[in-house]
């Protein structure tokens, strides 16, 4: 099953994406579905002008994410393998939807993309083991990890660097039924590839990093984990366009725009 947020102008909605050969279109449901059943309102849009996906969710709480948490990622940023799980926020005023522009900050001249599997949480969750995490999680969505990183060198710590306005592009949907053992993640830029990675290769995986923040922090509905980018991170700039892709899932795009 896959979750949509989107809009036709109005004020959001969330809907069911249904593929029938090359077209998609959306079943309306009403409500939250992070909140309550998914209950279809019997009205069917098609997926196209005049509809606009939106960020499947905005984290009322927080976002989780993970620092080098593939080996190939850790050794180009020239640092070690984490032995436990590196872990930061980033606010939920970062999150912009598909097509929404990256805005590049005055403050950085050195802005990269990280494409990443991202984790949903259902319900809340705390103390809870690798073997029943799973039962935590809503589904999955693709991000992009924006990261300043000239202030991310610069400030000793990470909160500017990963958390300006526009720095996490989430979607295009939910997807309930991907298995995150062994995806690939991928991204490009105009077009080029850049990443080409697989979950199989993080050094923690989905289960061990529900259950080890859950040990620290209780998760809340509509909270997001990000798992950490595979190696091929570099930089964008204005008039760029940037893919992040996770395999079974879809494709998040976005422009990349610096305002003068």
């Amino acid at each position: 099953m896959r979750i949509a947020r989107f809009t036709t102008g109005d004020d959001p909605r969330f809907a069911l994406v249904q593929q029938e050969g090359s077209k998609t279109y959306l079943a309306v449901l009403g409500g939250d579905p992070l909140y309550m059943p998914a209950m279809p309102t019997g009205e069917r849009i098609e997926l196209g002008d005049g509809v606009r996906l939106l960020a499947p969710v905005i984290p009322r709480s927080k976002v989780v994410a993970v620092g080098k948490n593939y080996a190939d990622h850790a050794k180009e940023m020239g640092g070690d393998v984490p032995t436990s799980p590196l872990l930061f926020f980033k606010p939920n005023t970062a999150v912009i939807g598909p097509d929404d522009p990256i805005v590049l900050p005055d403050f950085t001249q050195e802005v990269s993309y990280e494409a990443e599997l991202a984790v949903v949480i259902s319900k809340v969750c705390k103390d809870v083991t690798p073997e029943n995490a799973s039962s935590y999680v809503l589904g999955y969505t693709v991000a992009n990890d924006v990261t300043a990183r000239d202030a991310q060198r610069t400030d000793g710590q990470w909160a500017r660097a990963k958390g300006f306005d526009t720095s996490l592009p989430l979607g295009p949907w939910i997807d309930t039924d991907v298995d995150p053992e062994d995806v690939g993640v991928r991204s490009r830029v105009n077009g080029e590839p850049r990443q080409d990675g697989r979950t199989r290769d993080m050094v923690f995986d989905v289960p061990f990093l529900v259950s080890y923040i859950s040990e620290a922090m209780t998760l809340l509905p509509g909270d997001v984990i990000l798992t950490g980018t595979p190696a091929g991170v570099g930089r964008i700039d204005h008039g760029d366009r940037v893919e992040c892709e996770v395999e079974g899932l879809g494709v998040l795009a976005n422009p990349v725009l610096r305002r003068s």
